[in-house]
């Protein structure tokens, strides 16, 4: 009888899935990549039947036969949306297609009967909410900086003086794409606000504004069901977000706090999570405050020794996947 293959559901230029699919590869354990958003429409086709023994029936890529009742465990990565960069001035049939498709297709690969998730889709939608992750931050004992969520600029104006200094950040991280007022492409990063800086223009949406933490560090932990890989981020420069630029920051491995261990295991099993990328800010007195979690977030930037025992943990889960 065949092993049941492991599906990655992920793009076709995600590097960092290809480090755990590379790892699952040299063990023989079989691998099914898909893209559904690109491949449904270049050649692949689905046959799936419901009754009263759950989903079954077929996937056919045109390389691989996926026997959907069979599969082992689901590595939900990043996908590319249904339909793309699509304009908004799309045909009302095109827009009918790619909602029965992200309904159809992803609604079928999130329920495959006795998979293990890594992480269910739906888990990772619920854990993006930033509102949502401080709630749980504070419910599981993390630390975390004060934080206000406002449409209000007055509210606004008064938190970032008490504060001071104090940071404003996206409620949701967002990539601007070009538009026809001749606004480039740009990336809205973590950055100091004074009070002056705020107008009326804060009431279309909300913001979130955070007391600024007087750092040394800053760390990325990768945590894979009980097994937590943290490294320490230095940066050359004085960069707040240090994702601005990866060139000028140096990595080292640490050992993550048992405190801060406890809590962050809590915080996976509150949203049902396998996996979670957490970010802290490390003060001077050993301190780490939590600033985000990233339920589906990057680690392959990482050092090489670290970077392997990540892709090792994730395989590990996604090899053994569920009792059957």
């Amino acid at each position: 009888m065949a092993s049941p293959p492991v599906l990655a559901v992920t793009s076709l230029g995600d590097v960092t899935s290809d480090l755990v699919l590379d790892e699952l590869y040299g063990r023989g354990v079989p691998v099914v990549r898909l893209d559904p958003g690109t491949d449904f429409t270049a050649g692949t086709t689905m046959a799936a039947h419901f009754g009263n023994h759950g989903p079954s029936g077929t996937l056919h890529t045109p390389s691989r036969r996926l026997d959907l009742s069979a599969v082992r465990s689901v590595y939900w990565r990043r996908p590319t949306p249904y339909g793309g960069a699509t304009p908004a001035t799309e045909s009302a049939e095109t827009r009918f297609a790619h909602s029965q498709a992200r309904s159809g297709y992803g609604g079928t690969l999130a329920a495959l009967p006795g998979a293990l998730y890594l992480n269910h889709p739906w888990r990772n939608r619920d854990a993006e909410y930033k509102p949502t992750q401080l709630a749980t931050a504070a419910q599981v004992g993390l630390d975390l900086p004060p934080t206000l969520l406002t449409n209000d600029p007055d509210a606004a104006k008064r938190f970032v003086a008490r504060h001071a200094p104090a940071v404003y950040k996206p409620v949701h991280a967002v990539h601007l794409t070009p538009d026809s007022s001749g606004t480039p492409a740009h990336t809205i990063w973590v950055r100091t606000v004074e009070p002056d800086e705020i107008d009326d223009s804060v009431a279309a949406c909300p913001h979130l504004f955070q007391a600024c933490v007087p750092k040394v560090a800053d760390i990325r932990l990768a945590a894979v069901g009980n097994r937590f890989f943290a490294t320490r981020i230095d940066i050359d420069g004085d960069h707040l977000d240090w994702r601005q630029d990866y060139d000028v920051l140096a990595y080292t491995p640490v050992e993550t706090p048992p405190a801060v261990r406890t809590a962050a295991r809590a915080y996976l099993d509150a949203f049902g999570l396998v996996f979670g990328a957490f970010d802290f800010a490390v003060r001077d007195d050993g301190r780490w405050i939590w600033l985000e979690t990233n339920p589906n977030g990057q680690w392959a930037f990482v050092d090489g020794p670290t970077r392997r025992k990540i892709a090792t943990a994730l395989a590990d889960h996604l090899q053994r996947g569920s009792a059957r």
